[in-house]
């Protein structure tokens, strides 16, 4: 007698992770396993993924105890009617909450993956209150894991671990892996041409691109303040500034106080066709305060764009340092510059490392070989 599919229950906060965090494996998963997506609004996508089951479950991000109590009561509820037998959650309110729930219901294999830590960079009480949550999730599920070797190693010397190792990671890393068909410059070739057109990007250009949520933690500012430096030498230069403003008016009172600043920015909202923009960019520019693996940074590379990112936890794993892309102190805006304006003096230093950043995605990081980690990794567990 055959046996039956596994049921796993994916749980995130919100919608946008979907195609950016889940995606690659929900076109995956359909065949080995029956997939529930749990979290806000996700249910927009069902028919974007039609072999997966959706359920909507406010998790929002920002914490509020009787809006959490609901949420908590609302998972319960439905992983004592669903019986799944894996529960897997990433991002740290899902995380939380799904490990409450999961205990509560004694979920056989419960499952989170830390993407990076957000009391990493708090100061004080906020720190040890957060640090306190990544605990008790690491308590509460059967494993964690992690998307980058750097992160583990961050979180066990912070006494975050299993059986005194450092919490594994699937192969080297990444939530999900690179959709290398999606993420081919030769079938969106006319595609992007329209775009740049739209934008007003000529060949003569030369295209940063800062794709992320505009917050002081991703480094939006930090962007904005050595861009300004880098075009004031170069005119030629160009920063596609792409991601929703969460900057809580930062931005915005920037733009007032200092408007010199956006000279040849172009400020994009968020966008769904995130890979044309990174089509027609010549380098991506990910200066991160805090960051899980960075898939914007694999994302880039499929398409030979190199990376000028931080050295953080997270991004050492994306990024090969004077490889595939420049890493430079956090915070530091003149090396930043100085990392932009190495791309416009010098061709070969784009080539090189462009093809460098393409060749180890596709040695390490295709989609294929992150789900095939995980599909192992879930029958290891329940024992098939």
């Amino acid at each position: 007698m055959e046996n039956k599919k596994l049921k796993v229950v994916r749980v995130i906060t919100a919608s946008y992770v979907v195609p950016w965090h889940l995606g690659n494996t929900l076109k995956r998963i359909g065949t080995d396993f029956d997939v529930c997506v749990v979290g806000q609004d996700v249910s927009s996508y069902q028919d974007t993924y039609p072999n997966v089951k959706w359920v909507d479950i406010d998790l929002n991000r920002k914490i509020s105890p009787l809006a959490d109590l609901v949420s908590l009561y609302r998972l319960c509820r439905f992983f004592l009617s669903y019986r799944p037998d894996i529960v897997h959650s990433i991002m740290p309110k899902a995380g939380l909450l799904t490990a409450l729930a999961g205990a509560i219901c004694r979920v056989p294999i419960r499952l989170h993956t830390f993407t990076g830590q957000v009391w990493a960079t708090k100061k004080a009480k906020a720190r040890h209150f957060f640090y306190a949550i990544d605990k008790l999730i690491t308590l509460l599920n059967t494993v964690c894991l992690t998307d980058s070797q750097s992160q583990s190693q961050f979180l066990y010397e912070h006494h975050i671990a299993i059986h005194g190792k450092p919490l594994p990671v699937l192969g080297n890393g990444s939530l999900s892996g690179v959709d290398l068909s999606r993420f081919d410059l030769a079938n969106m070739e006319q595609s992007a041409k329209k775009l740049a057109q739209s934008l007003g990007i000529t060949p003569q250009h030369f295209v940063f691109v800062f794709l992320a949520r505009k917050t002081r933690d991703k480094g939006a500012i930090d962007i904005i303040t050595a861009f300004a430096k880098v075009t004031a030498l170069y005119p030629h230069s160009r920063l596609l500034f792409i991601g929703p403003d969460e900057s809580e008016g930062q931005l915005e009172q920037l733009k007032i106080d200092t408007p010199e600043l956006f000279n040849n920015v172009l400020c994009i909202d968020k966008v769904d066709n995130h890979e044309l923009f990174l089509a027609i960019s010549h380098v991506l520019c990910l200066p991160s305060y805090r960051e899980g693996f960075g898939t914007i940074v694999i994302d880039a590379a499929a398409l030979g764009v190199p990376t000028i990112g931080s050295n953080i936890v997270g991004l050492v794993d994306a990024v090969a340092n004077n490889e595939t892309g420049i890493l430079f102190p956090a915070g530091d805006i003149d090396q930043l510059t100085a990392a932009m304006s190495s791309f416009l003096e010098n061709p070969l230093q784009l080539k090189t490392m462009g093809i460098a950043a393409k060749q180890r995605v596709e040695r390490y990081f295709s989609a294929d070989k992150l789900y095939a980690e995980l599909k192992c990794f879930y029958f290891e567990l329940a024992g098939r």
